[in-house]
């Protein structure tokens, strides 16, 4: 029943996304997974995979049998570059059958209990509604929290939400708290004790917008064709994770994700003094990641993290960076989120796709300069503000002429 239920989502939401004319490819979707019913690629092992120097072709089928040149077949594409990161680094995020999800309303705050194998883990996040427009409302979700400035928002009709990753994981890389076996999670899925935390907290970003759309616009006043999530630092890499596995995110503004976030190993293993795949968080990650792509094995991943990112497409992105903080390794994210890009510009949407990369700020506190970009994105891509041009947000003075972004693409 639950591979049926999945298998006729998917076809259903494929049958919805064909488009043989741009203006036709869709802004979001209405289920998590449209690629849900295709079988996986293998999955070689480390030493049967080629040494890939540059950056891998995200449009390049998994078995060497050509690339992707129309969007009918991205769904499918883009399900082989989900299924390699699950295997590869950072575990499976399992599916969740609507049966298993319960949702309701306390007040203002969203309430969802999800129970599988007998355990029950609940989620629950207070919904912030604007003192303006007409419901149903925008939704900004926040891992962790919100760290863009709350002004940007105050004067928009857009309701706010925090997600507590700790819900889901208990984990702090300030409080230490490694036992795995404590997580909720875990309770759920104990089969899946060694994934790494971004799996985990991915699942649990979608277990509320299950939530949201069970009980529906008239319940939670929310717009669910207009959620959109951000997060700053390893809660930019969480915004990041969440945004790709679900495509029910129109907008993923991943603020100073650092390494492991878009910044592409590969690049990063170039760089002094930043975090790549041998200076992270094995917490985040499995750690057969670090295992078996650690040094010069990097080049070996069948894919990179511009492909990571490259999983939102159809849908928006914005990456902002910092470049005062050489460990978010940005030089990094700059070449990674212009090799994305060119998904983006295969089909036609390359106005979905931004960066601003800018100095001069402390971590994690957006300047001034940088509100225009975030303020477009918000208006286009929330708000459905269509006059909004975003064609040309792609900001990084002191990358644009000092970092090679050819060296690292051969496949274009």
């Amino acid at each position: 029943m639950k591979n049926s239920f999945l298998v006729a989502a998917a076809l259903m939401a494929l049958a919805a996304c064909t488009a043989p004319k741009e203006t036709e490819v869709p802004l979001v979707y209405d289920v998590e997974n449209t690629g849900a019913a295709f079988a996986a690629p293998s999955m070689p092992a480390r030493d049967a995979l080629p040494r890939v120097m540059g950056l891998t072709d995200p449009l390049a089928w998994s078995e060497g049998s050509g690339r992707v040149e129309d969007f009918a077949s991205w769904s499918r594409r883009r399900a082989e570059i989900a299924q390699e990161i699950q295997h590869y680094e950072i575990g499976t995020k399992p599916t969740v059958d609507p049966s298993q999800v319960k949702a309701r309303m306390s007040g203002d705050t969203l309430i969802v209990d999800v129970t599988v194998g007998g355990e029950t883990l609940t989620l629950s996040s207070v919904i912030t509604y604007p003192s303006m427009g007409k419901a149903p409302y925008p939704l900004m979700i926040g891992t962790s929290h919100i760290s863009l400035p709350h002004s940007i928002f105050e004067a928009r009709p857009i309701a706010l939400m925090t997600y507590h990753e700790r819900q889901v994981n208990g984990y702090s890389q300030f409080r230490g708290e490694l036992d795995r076996t404590k997580y909720n999670f875990v309770r759920l899925y104990p089969d899946l004790i060694d994934n790494g935390a971004y799996s985990e907290w991915a699942w649990g970003l979608s277990r509320l917008i299950d939530g949201l759309q069970q009980l529906g616009p008239e319940v939670t006043k929310i717009d669910t064709r207009h959620i959109g999530v951000t997060g700053c630092s390893y809660a930019g890499k969480m915004a990041l994770f969440c945004g790709a596995f679900d495509e029910r995110v129109a907008l993923t503004i991943a603020q100073e994700p650092g390494g492991g976030g878009a910044a592409a190993w590969r690049v990063s293993h170039e760089m002094e003094g930043v975090e790549d795949l041998d200076r992270t968080d094995y917490h985040w990650f499995l750690e057969s990641l670090k295992e078996n792509f650690h040094g010069d094995s990097v080049y070996q991943l069948p894919y990179d993290h511009h492909e990571l990112c490259a999983l939102i497409c159809p849908r928006a992105f914005l990456m902002l960076g910092n470049p005062d903080f050489k460990w978010l390794a940005d030089p990094s994210a700059y070449v990674s989120v212009n090799a994305a890009r060119k998904v983006w510009e295969q089909f036609g949407i390359a106005d979905r796709i931004g960066y601003s990369i800018v100095d001069g700020h402390g971590h994690c506190q957006l300047p001034e300069s940088q509100f225009p970009e975030v303020e477009a994105f918000i208006e286009k891509f929330l708000l459905g503000n269509d006059s909004i041009d975003t064609r040309d947000i792609s900001i990084a003075p002191l990358y644009k002429d000092s970092v090679d972004v050819n060296r690292w693409i051969d496949w274009r």
